[in-house]
């Protein structure tokens, strides 16, 4: 959530950093800094109200002493009405303090400066593309969803049968090379200083909001209505909601944390071509890395985030890509997001695996998450986070990268983990 101080400061900032969104309700600043004067105003008018209280208040006492009984209750009545006054202010300023969060939510991040404009997806910057020849299969080769029933990896009608479109089986050596995915992505962190947490699959609607995924604007979110939680699309929300409301040392940023979880998204509106096989599901399992990071050094520990995942990748032997988001594609709460997107040799596209972001201020002022520096003082952190990775297309990339007559080869680096070196 942007902070109102810095709307305050510099308003022109802000509008332009929207608009180089597409955020089409520009107005909104102005009723944002509009509520903030009319809260200051009731405020200072409260403060009077207030004060007048405890000086009348000391007056009636000095009165009472002095035997001026009269004069003694007609202040009495004063403080009577300064304290209903008082109340109408605390009523109204409640009201335009809701009103104000609730503008606030509705208020995307300001863009890194690096950041283009742009309309879409289509506008996204390749700032590191594959330097070799993309792999070409031989003649007959198949897309993952075809390999996958053929050699008995996956059951995609059994997912729709025992939940519906959008769920997936995973049995017998798919489902020992999904699992062994998992373990390589956390022995990796592991390896890297990041502290492992296995979080609850279900957060809060204060959890959800903390970290801006509430409100809900795409209707990604799975919302279990009786008992109010909701399942998470991704292992950011619950790990970053770790150090809500919390003050940390300055000698302990960054912190490093990182947790699998399965994920689930509604993924509302998604049909046609591009939701076939494990292109699209509903549920997947995902490796998530999460900083929290000083502000001095975020962006350098996002380039460090990105060199991570790119090492992944290269340990599976996929071919990759990575992309700057332009302004139109970029995450409603990130400053700046690096995409990866692996090369699937059969259907010869590429599938993003990987968001990696710099949430700069936007998280940690929801999620009241602070640092005290040297001198004293209280910052608030910045968050990042990155998928180190997403499964579902992982396993596609594998799958069809890796097909021979002879079999599915697994990459040299997943073999203990599997057992295997070929699925035949």
């Amino acid at each position: 959530m942007l902070r109102v101080n810095d709307i305050n400061k510099d308003k022109d900032r802000v509008i332009e950093g929207l608009i180089k969104r597409n955020y089409n309700n520009i107005g909104i600043i102005d009723q944002i800094i509009e509520l903030d004067n009319k809260r200051k105003s009731l405020q200072t008018e409260a403060d009077q109200y207030q004060s007048k209280i405890n000086q009348t208040s000391r007056r009636i006492g000095q009165l009472f002493k002095e035997g001026r009984q009269e004069e003694a209750k007609l202040a009495k009545s004063e403080v009577s009405a300064y304290k209903e006054s008082l109340k109408k202010h605390d009523t109204l300023q409640k009201d335009v303090l809701s009103q104000l969060e609730v503008a606030l939510l509705s208020v995307p991040n300001i863009p890194h400066p690096s950041v283009i404009a742009g309309q879409s997806e289509d506008d996204n910057e390749v700032i590191r593309d594959w330097p070799h020849k993309l792999p070409e299969l031989e003649e007959g080769a198949l897309p993952h969803w075809e390999l996958a029933s053929q050699y008995k990896l996956i059951d995609f009608k059994a997912g729709v049968k025992i939940t519906g479109s959008g769920f997936v089986l995973y049995r017998g050596k798919g489902a020992r090379l999904e699992r062994a995915l998992i373990n390589f992505f956390l022995d990796e962190a592991t390896k890297a200083g990041f502290e492992e947490i296995m979080p609850p699959h279900l957060v809060n609607a204060v959890s959800a909001q903390a970290t801006g995924n509430l409100p809900d604007k795409e209707g990604q979110m799975y919302h279990c209505v009786a008992d109010d939680l909701y399942l998470i699309p991704t292992a950011e929300i619950p790990i970053t909601n770790l150090y809500r409301d919390m003050i940390v040392r300055e000698d302990v940023l960054p912190i490093k944390l990182a947790g699998y979880t399965p994920c689930f998204r509604r993924e509302a509106g998604s049909y046609g071509a591009d939701v076939k096989g494990l292109n699209r599901v509903h549920q997947f399992n995902k490796v998530e890395i999460v900083q929290i990071a000083h502000p001095d050094r975020s962006y350098q520990i996002l380039d460090q985030m990105v060199e991570y995942v790119a090492g992944l990748l290269d340990k599976l032997e996929l071919p990759y890509r990575i992309l700057r988001l332009c302004g139109g594609d970029l995450g409603f709460t990130s400053a700046l997001t690096f995409d990866f997107e692996i090369f699937s040799a059969a259907q010869r596209k590429w599938l993003e695996v990987s968001s990696v972001s710099n949430f700069e201020t936007y998280q940690s002022n929801r999620l009241k998450l602070r640092f005290k520096e040297r001198d004293g003082r209280n910052q608030l952190v910045h968050t990042l986070n990155g998928s180190a990775l997403a499964l579902a297309r992982i396993m596609a990339g594998l799958l069809e990268n890796n097909q021979t007559s002879q079999g599915i080869k697994i990459p040299e680096v997943l073999q203990p983990y599997t057992g295997f070196d070929i699925i035949k």
